[in-house]
């Protein structure tokens, strides 16, 4: 029969061991945070350039190739102009994203076991996607920076926050808040939960190496693919956030507004879509890719 003194031990030991686990994946859901942000500040480092022909595309229904020569006369000294919002909104949603995710999925499964995995994946990308949008003035500043029309009276990312602020309010840096709120929410419950099914349909590997290239092929393929579906979304978040000051239009009005301006071709509505999907096969594949990599180094 064990002694008082062994059971104490045994309890102790038991607690211990419950305080290392926690401490365990405290630090895992830490290292989801960390592991996204910097696979996003990799990806816009190396994207941004295509970022601001696409934009000028969605902007003003140009060609690739007259974007480019856009950017071209512009010249290098403009060229990262703008880098600044999307390496810290980059960096700050694409961690939330993966953060919040793993965290929300937890909670869910916790709170909720008998619930379906589809459904526990589903809401918790939901979930994670909304609390993306609080970086709305991210992407709100680099819009306006990346505008040429506000090249000579524009200066740079603390100039547009001051001057936003001090001349309209707070909810003028949130402009275009609604496009963003449809796009990432529906958009996170795709990619989550189609991330594992497509990576079990890449050929098996087993180095290193292999892994890497299949996380870049899964990331791509479904950053490309959603990429395509919510464009027209990003086409409306674009030209609302160009404009300062004046009426708050809905989505829906905007989008009018583009299609009339176009001769109503809802083709030219996905003008620089090729583009983007070239852009978000190279984007999802660094981020998935450098994500996946860091994790298992931590």
């Amino acid at each position: 029969m064990p002694s008082i003194d062994h059971l104490k031990q045994g309890s102790a030991d038991q607690d211990e061991a419950e305080v290392n686990s926690q401490h365990q994946g405290s630090l895992q859901n830490q290292n989801h945070y960390l592991c996204g942000s910097v696979a996003a500040f990799a990806n816009i480092a190396i994207t941004f350039p295509m970022h601001k022909v696409l934009f000028r595309q969605q902007l003003f229904g140009l060609r690739a190739l007259e974007a480019v020569r856009q950017l071209q006369k512009d010249g290098l000294r403009t060229l990262y102009r703008g880098i600044l919002p999307p390496l810290l909104q980059k960096s700050s949603t694409i961690a939330v994203m993966f953060g919040l995710y793993e965290d929300f999925s937890r909670l869910l499964r916790l709170h909720a076991p008998l619930a379906p995995e589809l459904m526990t994946q589903s809401v918790a990308a939901i979930l994670a996607g909304t609390a993306e949008a609080i970086f709305t003035p991210f992407e709100r500043i680099q819009t306006l920076l990346q505008d040429p029309r506000h090249h000579g009276n524009l200066q740079n990312t603390a100039h547009i926050f001051r001057m936003l602020l001090q001349q309209h309010g707070i909810q003028e840096l949130y402009r275009g808040l609604v496009p963003i709120l449809l796009r990432n929410g529906p958009s996170n419950a795709l990619f989550f939960g189609l991330r594992g099914p497509l990576k079990e349909l890449l050929p098996e590997v087993e180095t290193k190496a292999g892994h890497l290239v299949n996380d870049f092929l899964c990331g791509g393929i479904l950053g490309a693919g959603l990429g395509v579906l919510f464009y027209p979304l990003n086409v409306v978040k674009s030209h609302a956030q160009a404009q300062i000051g004046g009426e708050f239009q809905s989505s829906r009005v905007i989008l009018a507004t583009i299609l009339k301006e176009r001769d109503g071709k809802v083709n030219r509505l996905f003008r620089g879509v090729h583009l983007n999907y070239q852009r978000s096969i190279i984007s999802w594949g660094i981020i998935n890719a450098t994500y996946e990599l860091l994790l298992k180094m931590f």
